[in-house]
């Protein structure tokens, strides 16, 4: 998993690469049979595998120029369709790290979340013309910062949405569960000490 300070997600930056169309369900992120891996490990190599088959190299996965690409530029409604964690897990392990689109399925989004890769949101146009910009430059620089809500490139700059839960989540660091566990093993213990059904388990 990508390492951040403390676990607070507050600024994502890197190049950024695009998947063009509605409704981009699950199945294509990361197809059925290769949900029976014993861990994610080997997924990122799996994203797209059937259109990345279909277009022969072409697909923007494929396409050298987007190769180390941490920022995926999508349209509307992504990640439809079954709520396989897989999913985001896929996109991660090949190096994406935050997410901006028209909109997300609701499970995908929390997916996501769960990862601390931010979804963020933008308007139809301003989608059409990010994507733009990313096909024709490649090399251009993005950041996407949740604190000022804007993905920016040295010449561009949008506004982005993310609702305030989740994005109070990710900057606080409080999207990461385990660690939050482990920070607060103490507590965790205690607590376990104090619930009857436990201890009176320990004692038969």
């Amino acid at each position: 998993m990508f390492a951040f300070p403390n676990g607070v997600v507050q600024k994502i930056s890197g190049t950024a690469l695009m998947i063009q169309g509605e409704d981009i369900d699950t199945d294509r992120i990361i197809p059925a049979r290769f949900l029976k891996c014993v861990s994610f490990d080997a997924l990122g190599d799996q994203v797209f595998a059937d259109d990345r088959l279909e277009l022969a190299g072409d697909h923007p996965f494929d396409q050298e120029r987007f190769k180390d690409a941490s920022i995926l530029i999508v349209n509307g409604n992504f990640g439809c369709g079954s709520s396989r964690e897989h999913a985001p897990q896929a996109l991660m392990r090949w190096g994406i790290r935050a997410v901006v689109g028209v909109s997300f399925a609701e499970i995908f989004f929390g997916n996501c979340l769960a990862l601390g890769i931010p979804c963020a949101s933008a308007l139809p146009d301003q989608i059409l013309a990010i994507q733009a910009a990313v096909n024709g430059d490649a090399t251009r620089h993005w950041a996407l910062d949740l604190e000022g809500m804007t993905l920016a490139s040295d010449q561009e700059r949008w506004d982005v949405t993310i609702d305030a839960g989740p994005r109070d989540m990710l900057r606080s660091g409080r999207w990461d569960a385990t660690s939050q566990l482990l920070d607060n093993s103490s507590k965790v213990e205690g607590l376990m000490n104090r619930l009857p059904y436990l201890n009176n388990f320990a004692t038969r």
